[in-house]
């Protein structure tokens, strides 16, 4: 059974208070157990690890090298400048996939640039809770097509 990692940054604990207009009403706890029983449906076992700190999620990253097969990544916005959160996805060796709620090229000029994307095996934007689900199916397809 596949393992797979999925690692929500900044304010995204506050997801369903926080902006509604832009990511909706719906918790992270209901996107977590969603995403849970979705990769279980899909033959995998999913973490879930949310922080609004930095060095956290670096710290995470690292571990996932060794413990997960893939990674689901929604780095909010550290997605924009953290080149520390690059550098810990590119020194590992799973790869992680880039999901972002709302579509960041529709918003403020500042979340169009991503430094994350460019060391990822793919970016998912714009289609919501939906978007998470698609990077888990494309995790999953990777030991089929790699």
């Amino acid at each position: 059974m596949k393992k797979l990692l999925l690692i929500n940054g900044p304010n995204l604990n506050r997801l369903g208070v926080r902006e509604v207009g832009v990511y909706g009403v719906e918790t992270l706890q209901s996107l977590e157990s969603g995403l849970r029983q979705f990769a279980s449906e899909h033959g995998a076992v999913l973490d879930c690890f949310q922080s609004n700190l930095e060095g956290a999620i670096i710290n995470k990253l690292h571990e996932a090298d060794e413990l997960y097969e893939g990674v689901v990544l929604n780095p909010g916005a550290y997605t924009h400048y953290s080149y520390a959160i690059r550098d810990a996805i590119a020194s590992i060796s799973v790869p992680v996939i880039e999901v972002h709620i709302s579509n960041i090229h529709k918003r403020e000029e500042f979340r169009h640039i991503s430094v994350t994307a460019p060391v990822t095996a793919g970016q998912i934007v714009g289609l919501g809770f939906y978007g998470y689900k698609l990077a888990v199916l494309a995790l999953l397809g990777e030991e089929h097509n790699g």
